[in-house]
């Protein structure tokens, strides 16, 4: 590296080598594209470089190939090794690909499967080993040394560093107008590095912002601490930026010419993805949302308006599997779901009393997005309740209202163990549930549909579970218990006639009788 192997580079000297790196024997020029909708919500201009377009749907393939086509014959006739998340990986494989050369490439075991296929589909011999990058590069280094192979750096190397930097020289070619800050996401530091000397080189006055995750944070701690700080463990939601120990020349860069760092969580990361996919129609990983998330807490930080963001959208290799969670946590992510513990009086028309008083928030009525109840108490009923908020921060209002109006509230919009777990344990079996009938409904998606359910019902059945999930369709999916003494079986069937919504009575499932039924 520059630090031991000579003077240290200067943006004029990493400038030359962007100029002049080989990026597009492989990578395209990717669109810069305004983001409209997060615009208008932001009320600054954002534009989106569109990364995931790229042949291997992440940016790293630039840096991987501008370091291997600088290697000598007999370099690459031995062949390279890396140790990558998964995008670096795939950008040696196809560069190895393109060069006729042997790519050899230690994934930690948490890489996503998609990636791994990946990597094999463009002729990589794939190793896992470890639970981070930094374990992946340790093994790496043994079998480098062992088969005599080059090692491709995924971000602690100049010719890495300089491919990088070709994403900030085409924002600028692509952009020549107002830009006042570009959002990098960080891992290893090899992207913002150089981005930061191009930037800084050409345009000093644009501010570069570094993003990573509150629980991968290791430039922000270094540069903070004045040297490399390496972390004990990493948060594996953002894979492409789980690293422990940032490299030492991306170290330096940083340093020097990083004008700010922000953190952002996991919702907001979420929340990120949903809004690039508004706005692109495109489904980017986590790590490719860091740098809207930023934006948008920026924004919300400084107040800015009017001002104008570039966000490198650097990857979007998702695993399907996490869309789930994903699509789970974007609401709450910005504040557009809030979550609440509801205690309300176990008697009859306390729940329609609550629903009632949903309907009257002050700002309209808001949609219930999730509602889950087991009866448990003879005294009180205790709710999981999800609703629609219409401005960030509005939670702790809408809970002390509900307590005004008598009901128990506990906000738990910000609480990790409900959102992760407590919401999906809600239930379970009830010695106070006799004479339960079990039904899964659809219900349309519309306001007064459940007050339609409880104004319908006859005063003496009772509620004895309830659950609801939005799920951002038309109509509803619920499962409600009720209980409905036997000699009332005909009117009940009236009741389900005159209510019209198709149902499935599941009051003989397996599940059911295993799990709820006492």
């Amino acid at each position: 590296m520059p630090t031991s192997q000579g003077p240290a580079l200067t943006p004029a000297d990493y400038l030359k080598k962007i100029l002049t790196a080989r990026v597009y024997d492989v990578a395209v020029e990717s669109a810069l594209e305004p983001a409209r909708t997060l615009s208008d919500r932001v009320g600054n201009t954002v534009l989106l470089k569109r990364e995931d377009q790229q042949p291997v749907f992440s940016f790293k393939l630039r840096g991987a190939y501008n370091k291997m086509a600088s290697l000598s014959t007999e370099q690459l006739a031995r062949g390279v090794i890396c140790a990558s998340a998964g995008n670096h990986a795939q950008g040696v494989a196809l560069g190895a690909r393109k060069l006729g050369t042997r790519a050899v490439v230690v994934m930690p075991v948490t890489t996503p499967q998609l990636k791994i296929d990946a990597v094999r589909s463009l002729g990589g011999e794939v190793h896992l080993h470890g639970d981070s990058y930094s374990d992946a590069y340790q093994h790496a280094l043994t079998l480098q040394e062992r088969e005599g192979l080059t090692f491709v750096h995924p971000f602690d190397d100049p010719e890495v560093i300089a491919g990088q930097g070709t994403i900030a020289m085409e924002i600028l070619r692509q952009h020549q107008g107002r830009l006042d800050a570009i959002f990098v996401a960080i891992g290893g530091g090899g992207l913002i590095a150089g981005v930061a000397n191009y930037i800084k080189a050409v345009r000093p006055d644009i501010r570069v912002v570094g993003v990573q995750m509150n629980d991968s944070d290791a430039m922000m701690q270094s540069v903070a601490a004045g040297q490399r700080v390496t972390l004990p463990d990493v948060g594996l939601f953002s894979d492409g930026t789980a690293v422990k120990l940032v490299g030492e020349e991306t170290f330096r860069v940083a340093s020097d010419l990083v004008d700010e760092f922000i953190t952002v969580d996991t919702d907001a990361v979420c929340a990120g993805i949903k809004d690039i996919f508004i706005d692109t129609r495109s489904i980017v990983e986590p790590a490719g949302a860091l740098a809207v998330a930023a934006i948008k807490q920026y924004v919300q930080t400084h107040g800015k308006r009017g001002e104008t963001y570039a966000a490198i959208l650097c990857g979007a290799n998702m695993n399907f599997d996490r869309l789930r969670f994903v699509a789970e946590r974007a609401e709450v992510g910005e504040e557009r779901e809030a979550l609440f513990a509801i205690t309300i009086p176990e008697e009859r028309g306390s729940f329609r009393r609550f629903c009632e008083l949903v309907g009257q928030l002050p700002g309209g009525p808001r949609n219930v997005t999730e509602f889950n109840y087991r009866i448990s108490d003879a005294q009180q009923a205790h709710v999981f309740v999800g609703l629609t908020t219409q401005q960030r921060g509005e939670s702790a209002s809408i809970a002390e209202l509900f307590r005004s109006h008598g009901f128990g509230a506990v906000d738990l919009t910000h609480d990790e163990l409900a959102k992760e777990h407590v919401r999906y344990m809600v239930g379970g079996r009830s010695g106070l549930a006799s004479d339960e009938r079990l039904l899964r409904f659809v219900f349309p998606e519309r306001p007064g549909a459940l007050l339609k359910f409880l104004s319908l019902m006859k005063p003496n059945w009772n509620i004895s579970l309830f659950h609801y999930r939005n799920q951002g369709a038309d109509y509803g999916r619920i499962l409600v218990g009720l209980q409905v003494p036997a000699a009332e079986d005909a009117i009940f069937q009236s009741f389900l006639e005159e209510l019209g919504y198709p149902f499935i009575e599941e009051t003989a499932n397996p599940a059911y009788r295993i799990f709820l039924q006492a």
